[in-house]
C-alpha cells in the first residue's frame, strides 16, 4: 500500500484556548477503586504497597487523586477495601482531600532535609501498627513494570531502599512481589482502559499540549529565541508532564536539555515538544519555507523522511482495530514503515494518562488486546541518517459505540471539538480516519515539515 502525498496549503486545524478541566467523579473514583480490588482479588494479593513521589506518583493518584508533590508517600490497600495513607509533613493536610477513605499516618522520614522530626517512629513500627502478619501475598507497586527476559521481575522493587528495607523486617511471612502490572500492564492493567468521565479529564491536557504547539509552531521565525517558543509551550500554570523542548539547531550542547537565548537561523532543524496529563504533543522540521532553502543534500528531505513518516501516520491511525492485539499492529507496522530501513526503535504507539508513558501493549509477539476506552500516542520515531527527524506525535482514544454515546451524550463540548478534529484530519488530511479513533489533539496526523511555511502541510491526494 502507498499514499500519494503531498505538500498542499491549508488552513489551520482548530484549537480551543477556553476548555475548562473536568473532574474525575466520586463515581469514576469509587470504580477505580473496586477495580483495584477485583484485580487484586484475581491474582490473590491480601494487601499492596503503593509508592508516590512528584515524579512517579500515578498509581498512587489513582485512588487519592494526588500526588505528594516534594515529598514521598504510601498508600496500602487492604483486600477487605481499607486503606492507609502514610505521609509526610507537608503533605498531612491532603489527607482529608484524598479520593478514598484512608485512616491517615504520618512519618516524617517521608519530609524534606532538616525538617522536624516530631512523631518520629521508623517505617518498619508504622507497617507493623497498619498490620500484615496474616498476609500471604503483598504487592509492591512503584511506577515500573519489568519486563526483562533474563531475570525475575516480579522480584524488582523500583522503591527507595530505606522503604524496601523496612518492608522486608515488619511482622510479616508474607510473599512480597513487585504488582505494577494491576495498574499498568497492557490491556490487564486498571489504568488501561478509561471511562467517559476520565476520557473528558485527560483530553483537557491533550488539547492544551496541541492549542500550545500549534502557537510555537506559527511563531517559528528567523531570529525568534528558544525561550520565547518554550514560553508558548507552556499554558494554564498545568505541570508539564515531559521537559518542555523547543529546540534549534544542534541540540544538548553543554548537555543542556531546556531552552535557551539561541536563535532560529535559516535551516535549522527544530524539535517542539509539550506535555500534560492526558496527552503530548511534539513535533520537528526545519526552518525553511521551501526545499530550495534547505542545504543541497537535504533537498530530498520530504521524500526521503518527511513523506514516508506521515504515511505511516496516516497508516496508524486507519488501522489501528479495537480487538486486534497489539502483535498484530505492531508487524503491521513494521511491514509498511520498516523498522530496518527507518530505524524507529521504541514502540510505535504507548498508552497515556496521567503520565506521558504509561506503558505499551504494542510490541513484538504482544497478545494484549487494543480496547475500547484506551488512550494512546502515536509515537513512531524515525531516524534516517543525516537527516533531522520528522515528527508529529499526539493523543487518540479508541472507543466502540456505547463508549462514543457516552461520551456525546454526557460530554456534549467535547464531542463537538473531537467532530471538528475528525472532519479536518479526514477533508482536509485526506486520512480516512475510523469512528472508533477519537483525535484528543487537535494536531492529530498533521505533519509540517517546512515550519517557516505557515499554511503548508503533509496531505494524502485521493
Amino acid at each position: 500500500m502507498k499514499y500519494n502525498v503531498t505538500l498542499k496549503n491549508l488552513p489551520l486545524p482548530a484549537v480551543y484556548d477556553d476548555v475548562e478541566p473536568v473532574f474525575l467523579t466520586d463515581e469514576t473514583m469509587a470504580m477505580r477503586h473496586e477495580k483495584v480490588l477485583e484485580a487484586m482479588a484475581k491474582e490473590n494479593f491480601d494487601s499492596l504497597i503503593i509508592y508516590a513521589d512528584k515524579e512517579h506518583g500515578s498509581n498512587f493518584e489513582y485512588l487519592t487523586g494526588f500526588i505528594p508533590r516534594f515529598e514521598e508517600g504510601l498508600l496500602v490497600v487492604k483486600k477487605d477495601g481499607s486503606a492507609y495513607l502514610i505521609l509526610g509533613n507537608e503533605n498531612l493536610k491532603m489527607a482529608k482531600y484524598c479520593r478514598v477513605k484512608a485512616q491517615l499516618f504520618h512519618t516524617p522520614f517521608f519530609s524534606l532535609p532538616n525538617q522536624p522530626m516530631d512523631n518520629e517512629k521508623n517505617m518498619i513500627a508504622v507497617f507493623d501498627e497498619i498490620g500484615f502478619s496474616q498476609d500471604k501475598k503483598i504487592g509492591v507497586v512503584g511506577w515500573k513494570m519489568f519486563t526483562a527476559s533474563g531475570c525475575d521481575n516480579s522480584r524488582l522493587f523500583d522503591l527507595p531502599y530505606f522503604i524496601v528495607d523496612a518492608m522486608k523486617n515488619m511482622d510479616t511471612e508474607a510473599d512480597m512481589v513487585n504488582a505494577a502490572h494491576l495498574f499498568i500492564g497492557g490491556d490487564r492493567g486498571v489504568r488501561a482502559v478509561n471511562n467517559a468521565n476520565e476520557i473528558a479529564h485527560y483530553e483537557y491536557g491533550a488539547n492544551l499540549a496541541s492549542t500550545a504547539m500549534l502557537k510555537a509552531i506559527q511563531a517559528v521565525n528567523i531570529g525568534v529565541k528558544e525561550n520565547c517558543l518554550g514560553n508558548l509551550l507552556n499554558a494554564d500554570g498545568q505541570t508539564n508532564s515531559v521537559v518542555t523542548v523547543a529546540a534549534t539547531g544542534e541540540r544538548f550542547e553543554y548537555a543542556n536539555l531546556y531552552p535557551t537565548a539561541k536563535k532560529v537561523q535559516l535551516g535549522d532543524k527544530m524539535s517542539l515538544t509539550t506535555g500534560y496529563k492526558g496527552g503530548l504533543s511534539s513535533h520537528s522540521g526545519y526552518a525553511v519555507e521551501s526545499t530550495d532553502q534547505l542545504p543541497e543534500h537535504l533537498q530530498d528531505y520530504l521524500e526521503k523522511s518527511a513523506v514516508p513518516y506521515f504515511s505511516a501516520i496516516a497508516f496508524w491511525l486507519e488501522n489501528i482495530q479495537i480487538g486486534m492485539t497489539g502483535g498484530q499492529f505492531y508487524d503491521m507496522i513494521d511491514k509498511f514503515f520498516p523498522k530496518e530501513k527507518y530505524h524507529w526503535h521504541l514502540n510505535p504507539g504507548h498508552l497515556v494518562a496521567d503520565e506521558e508513558w504509561m506503558s505499551s501493549p504494542v510490541y513484538p509477539q504482544s497478545q494484549e488486546v487494543m480496547k475500547s476506552g484506551m488512550m494512546l500516542q502515536t509515537d513512531i520515531i524515525p531516524s534516517v541518517s543525516g537527516y533531522s527527524g520528522a515528527s508529529a506525535e499526539e493523543c487518540i482514544a479508541l472507543a466502540d459505540e456505547e463508549l462514543r454515546n457516552d461520551i456525546q451524550a454526557n460530554y456534549p463540548q467535547l464531542w463537538e471539538r473531537i467532530e471538528t478534529r475528525r472532519k479536518y484530519i479526514r477533508e482536509s488530511l485526506g486520512i480516512s480516519l475510523p469512528d472508533h479513533v477519537l483525535p484528543m489533539s487537535n494536531l492529530v496526523g498533521y505533519v509540517r515539515p517546512y515550519l517557516l511555511n505557515k499554511s503548508a502541510a503533509l496531505v494524502i491526494e485521493k
